[in-house]
């Protein structure tokens, strides 16, 4: 009685067959596209929320969303949509691509070369976006 099948992958399959007999528009649903629906805030809300609106003598916004970046890659950079809208914010709030991609590449010595090549792909899928979208306007 030994059974091959991957019970996980048995369990992934009957979720699919089911969410595509609910609906099946769901049969080529991606999660990446929700990311999109999420807005990226304003430079000023975002200095009003957690820059330097929380501590006059603070950490601008531009400053602690590098930090997150940073620690986003630190964890392996397994929070892809995280990470992409991460790189998003910083954009907004006056980050270069040169500064988010040093910030990355700096992590490299502490989270190890995949984590680091991990999230430089994430963030060039963001720059590639707003490259686009900049030659679309």
């Amino acid at each position: 009685m030994t059974d091959s099948k991957n019970p996980f992958a048995d369990m992934m399959r009957q979720a699919q067959e089911m969410a595509k007999a609910f609906n099946p528009a769901l049969e080529s649903y991606s999660p990446k596209g929700f990311e999109t629906l999420w807005p990226t805030m304003p430079k000023d809300m975002m200095e009003m929320s957690f820059g330097k609106g929380v501590s006059e003598d603070g950490l601008d916004a531009k400053t602690r969303l590098l930090l997150t970046l940073a620690g986003l890659t630190m964890l392996g950079a397994q929070s892809d949509m995280q990470l992409r809208m991460t790189v998003r914010h910083a954009l907004e709030a006056g980050a270069t691509e040169d500064e988010i991609a040093e910030t990355i590449a700096q992590m490299a010595m502490f989270a190890g070369i995949p984590s680091m090549t991990r999230a430089m792909d994430y963030a060039r899928e963001v720059f590639d976006e707003r490259d686009t979208k900049e030659q679309d306007t």
